[in-house]
């Protein structure tokens, strides 16, 4: 198997250079191999588990998460029952997002519809509300 340099890996895992040693720094990624001159040299594997890495962070874990994730599928004695228990926590935390931005939304929108958008500030009425004066 053919080694790579950190150039190539970034531009086949879509990611810059800093993302590569971010999260090399952070432990997602094992310690590359060195040329004599230094060089950190990766294999394939290392741009499938940078685009792992990448999947999991737009679906919302946490570097943490995702580090468990690989660590799972690190064991040979690991099951499909934990990443779905892991995944299940991480879709709760979620729904309770969505649950505190619908409050937001309930709480501001009426805010927004009231306010004329024009005349002095002192009449606002959503600063008037945020302020408590009622």
């Amino acid at each position: 198997m053919q080694r790579k340099t950190i150039g190539w890996v970034a531009e086949a895992a879509d990611v810059n250079v800093q993302t590569v040693l971010y999260y090399e720094r952070r432990g997602l990624l094992p310690a590359p191999s060195r040329s004599s001159s230094g060089y950190r040299l990766f294999d394939y594997e290392a741009v499938r588990r940078i685009r792992f890495i990448r999947r999991t962070q737009e679906l919302g874990f946490s570097l943490k998460q995702i580090a468990a994730l690989l660590a799972l599928q690190g064991e040979q004695t690991a099951t499909c029952a934990e990443v779905s228990a892991m995944a299940a926590s991480h879709l709760e935390e979620i729904e309770g997002k969505i649950h505190g931005l619908e409050r937001m939304r309930a709480a501001l929108a009426p805010l927004v519809d009231i306010c004329p958008g024009k005349g002095p500030l002192k009449a606002c009425p959503i600063l008037d509300s945020l302020e408590g004066d009622e």
